[in-house]
C-alpha cells in the first residue's frame, strides 16, 4: 500500500551541511496494513516455519550443542553485512586462543556479536523488557572491541549522522537529529511493549526492525544490533524458546532488495512490501535451519556407525565424537573436558579418527598445542555462508 512518507522531514546540520532529517512517525502504521491473499498466505508459511524451528530441540539430543555453533554462524553473517571479512572457523579459532586468518578486529566484532545475542537471552529470561536500558546494555557489549569500540557504545549518539555518502547532502537516508532520538525511541517502546495497540509478535518483530533501523540511534552497530532484535522480540513472546531465527544470510542474498525496501517504507510507507520479503525471510531462514540439523544428525548417526572399524578405540571415539559435534573445532584440553577422557586418551582417539577414519582433521601442523576440525560439520555450517 503506498500510504506517501511514513514521518516527515525536519531541518538539521551534518558535518556542517544544512540537510533534512526524516522523522519516522510511530507505529503501528496508518491506514493499517492491508493483509490480502498472499499476505495471509506467505504469513502463514513463516508460522508454520516458526513452528517447526521452535520443535528443533526434538530432533537433537541436545539442543544447545546445536545452538553453540549456529548462533556464531549468524554473528558472522551479521557482522559480514557490515564488511567484516571473518569466517566461522575464524571465529572458533579465535574462541580456542588460535589465529584466526583475518585482521583481529574483525573477528573480535564477531565474537562481540555472539555475547550481545547471548547477554540478550539471558536478560529476556530474567524477565527483563526490551527497552532502552536493554538495547544501550546489548549494545556496549556489541561494540566493546573491533572497530566501533571507539564509538560511545552503549550511549545514544549526540550528533547528526548520515547513511551513504561523503556528505550529508549526498547521504542516501538521515536519520532523527539527536535531539529527537528520546521522543523516537519511547514511541518505540510503547509499540514493542504492545501498550496502545497489541500486535502478533511475527509482525512486530517486522515492523521494528524497521523503525529501529529508522531512527538510528547509535553512532556504530546499528544494523547489527537491529537484527539482533528480531530473535529477541520473538523469544521474549514465547514463540521460540531460544534465539533459532537469524535472518543474516537471507538478507546478504538479498541485501539490495532489502536496503530498497526499507528505503520505500520511508518515502511511499509501503510497509505490505517490506512485510512480505520479511515473512519470506523467515519462512526461507526456518527451513533451511530445519534441513541443517536434519544434515547434522544425517552425519552423526552415519560417523558413529563407522567408528567399529577402531576396535577397542570405539568407546572412547563415540564419546569424543559427540564432543565434537558440541565443538566442531577445539584443542585437545577442550575436547578431554566436554568428553570426559584424559588428554591423552584424547590425543590418541583424535589421531585415530583423523588418519584411519578421515573424520577429523589436524589444522595447526604443530606437536603441541593442536586444533581439530570436525571437517564435515563446519562444510555443512558453511554451505551459505560463501
Amino acid at each position: 500500500m503506498q500510504r506517501g512518507l511514513s514521518g516527515q522531514y525536519t531541518a538539521s546540520i551534518a558535518g556542517g551541511v544544512v540537510c533534512r532529517a526524516f522523522v519516522p512517525a510511530p507505529l503501528p502504521p496508518m491506514p493499517p496494513l492491508a493483509f490480502d491473499g498472499p499476505m495471509r498466505s506467505r504469513m502463514h508459511a513463516a508460522l508454520l516455519g516458526l513452528g517447526r524451528l521452535d520443535a528443533i530441540h526434538l530432533l537433537l539430543p541436545n539442543a544447545d550443542l546445536f545452538l553453540y555453533s549456529y548462533v556464531r554462524k549468524e554473528a558472522v553473517m551479521s557482522s559480514q553485512i557490515e564488511g567484516t571479512q571473518s569466517s566461522l572457523s575464524d571465529l572458533l579459532l579465535y574462541e580456542m586462543e588460535g589465529q584466526p586468518g583475518v585482521p583481529l578486529h574483525d573477528v573480535e566484532e564477531v565474537s562481540c556479536h555472539v555475547r550481545a545475542l547471548n547477554l540478550g537471552m539471558q536478560r529476556i529470561r530474567e524477565g527483563q523488557p526490551i527497552s532502552f536500558r536493554l538495547l544501550c546494555e546489548l549494545h556496549a557489549v556489541l561494540m566493546a572491541s573491533g572497530r566501533g569500540s571507539q564509538r560511545a557504545p552503549g550511549e545514544f549518539r549526540r550528533n547528526q549522522v548520515w547513511v551513504g555518502g561523503h556528505r550529508a547532502d549526498q547521504a542516501i537516508f538521515i536519520p532523527p537529529p539527536a535531539h529527537m532520538l528520546a521522543d523516537c525511541f519511547s514511541a518505540l517502546e510503547r509499540f514493542i511493549h504492545d501498550l496502545d495497540v497489541q500486535t502478533p509478535p511475527l509482525i512486530k518483530a517486522a515492523l521494528v526492525h524497521v523503525q529501529f533501523e529508522t531512527i538510528h540511534p547509535f553512532m556504530d552497530g546499528n544494523g547489527r544490533l537491529g537484527r539482533l532484535l528480531i530473535p529477541l522480540i520473538l523469544a521474549q513472546a514465547g514463540v521460540l524458546r531460544e534465539p533459532m531465527l537469524y535472518l543474516s544470510v537471507f538478507f546478504k542474498a538479498h541485501r539490495q532488495t532489502y536496503y530498497e525496501l526499507l528505503q520505500k517504507v520511508r518515502s511511499d510507507g509501503d510497509w505490505e512490501a517490506w512485510l512480505l520479503f520479511f515473512v519470506d525471510a523467515v519462512a526461507a531462514t526456518a527451513d533451511h535451519a530445519l534441513a541443517t540439523v536434519q544434515y547434522l544428525n544425517a552425519l552423526l548417526d552415519s560417523d558413529l556407525a563407522r567408528l567399529s572399524a577402531l576396535g577397542r578405540q570405539a568407546g572412547s571415539a563415540h564419546q569424543l565424537l559427540r564432543a565434537l559435534f558440541a565443538r566442531p573445532l577445539a584443542n585437545i584440553a577442550t575436547l578431554a573436558q566436554l568428553s570426559g577422557l584424559t588428554p591423552a586418551t584424547t590425543g590418541k582417539t583424535l589421531a585415530a579418527l583423523e588418519e584411519k577414519l578421515g573424520i577429523v582433521r589436524e589444522l595447526s601442523g604443530m606437536k603441541r598445542g593442536r586444533l581439530y576440525a570436525y571437517s564435515a560439520y563446519v562444510e555443512i555450517l558453511n554451505r551459505d555462508l560463501a
